[in-house]
């Protein structure tokens, strides 16, 4: 009988578990099938792809992953070793992370305990998470007395933001005798871009919108962050390189990043084909018609991701805080370190490119009213 070639793939045959297993090679030898099959298809792709030093990598972060430790335990070694180019998250998450960087303490709980006893006692609980209500307020009045200063009187992109208080939050932890427990200080140490979706959905605009009251200049440029990330991914691909985005979660911050793509094709015009790798680790399903669970396969359908590199997206479904441990780990001990591409200090640059593409673009108003003006100029002549 002709062998079927739906039966090509590996054998399952796994080696026996071991007390000095590693977790790149539990990953490896183990996860055979269902979800953790596609956590092992997930870990190649990212290691032995996405990782190419031709590959721009954005990470999107939703869900408190910050306040369970997920930020110093693996999201700064992954920076630190060059793996996440520039971030998208929730303002949430800056927020928690910025506990750590400030010495500010969370402590581990049970989600069971009455809310209305922790709210007696000035406990606040991020599921089993507890911290004391003084650690929202001390961060609050960091972030109130950052922002008079005068460099953040001004408009600005959430980058720029966020670059600036990793300055800020980079020195406390100096003073502290601390190093690099915020996302934020390492990204502000290591030129990376962080943008956050919805600047004012979190205790930063909270706090930020406060000091409007009190005539603080302080404003984001949401059109700015738009522009922004989309050169980032424009840039990419016209460095003969690659764009792949590594998505923990779904909601906004997903949406922000894969929006670079129809923003570069369908609104500006320039030619482009969708983000080349995408990797996501999410607990919603496609079914109820949200973003969190919208697969690779149906952004092909909004240019969102390169039809021909679908064999090149992966779906785990996991809880990010099981996934993200696991990948960190995974690729930490399978890639040497790559150079950081330090894409924050090119914003510039890389917004000039998109400019100079917008500019012969078809879609471009201005570039029309002026093809319209020549028209009619050659016409009134040949009268």
């Amino acid at each position: 009988m002709t062998k079927s070639r739906y039966l090509s793939g590996n054998r399952i045959d796994p080696q026996r578990i071991t007390p000095n297993m590693s977790a790149a090679e539990l990953i490896d030898a183990t996860f055979l099938a269902y979800n953790a099959g596609r956590l092992n298809e997930g870990c190649r792709l990212f290691a032995e792809r996405m990782l190419d030093d031709d590959v721009t990598i954005g990470v999107t972060l939703t869900g408190a992953l910050t306040p369970a430790g997920l930020g110093m335990s693996a999201l700064i070694p992954l920076i630190e070793a060059g793996f996440i180019d520039w971030i998208i998250t929730t303002g949430a998450n800056l927020y928690h992370d910025s506990h750590f960087g400030l010495g500010l303490e969370m402590r581990q709980g049970n989600p069971f305990v009455s809310d209305l006893l922790l709210r007696e006692e000035e406990v606040v609980r991020i599921y089993d998470i507890f911290f004391d209500y003084s650690v929202l307020l001390d961060t609050d009045a960091f972030f109130r007395q950052i922002i008079r200063a005068p460099e953040f009187q001004r408009t600005m992109s959430s980058a720029e933001f966020h670059h600036l208080c990793g300055k800020y939050i980079a020195e406390r932890e100096k003073a502290l005798g601390q190093q690099r427990k915020s996302i934020l200080s390492t990204a502000y140490e290591y030129d990376v871009p962080v943008y956050t979706s919805s600047p004012g959905d979190s205790s930063i605009g909270m706090n930020i919108a406060a000091g409007a009251l009190q005539g603080n200049r302080l404003m984001f440029d949401v059109s700015a962050d738009v522009n922004e990330t989309a050169s980032i991914v424009l840039d990419a691909k016209r460095r003969d390189g690659k764009s792949a985005v590594l998505i923990f979660g779904g909601g906004s911050p997903k949406n922000f990043m894969l929006q670079t793509e129809p923003q570069i094709q369908e609104v500006l015009g320039i030619q482009e084909k969708g983000h080349d790798y995408f990797l996501q680790f999410t607990d919603a399903r496609p079914d109820t018609g949200g973003l969190s669970g919208a697969t690779p396969a149906e952004a092909v359908s909004w240019g969102k991701v390169d039809p021909d590199r679908l064999p090149d997206a992966v779906v785990c479904y996991t809880d990010t805080t099981i996934a993200l441990p696991l990948l960190t780990a995974y690729a930490l001990s399978r890639h040497a370190p790559r150079e950081p591409k330090r894409l924050f200090s090119r914003r510039g640059e890389m917004l000039q490119r998109l400019q100079d593409e917008y500019a012969k673009s078809e879609r471009n108003e201005s570039r029309q009213e002026h093809a319209r003006e020549e028209a009619e100029a050659t016409l009134e002549r040949h009268r």
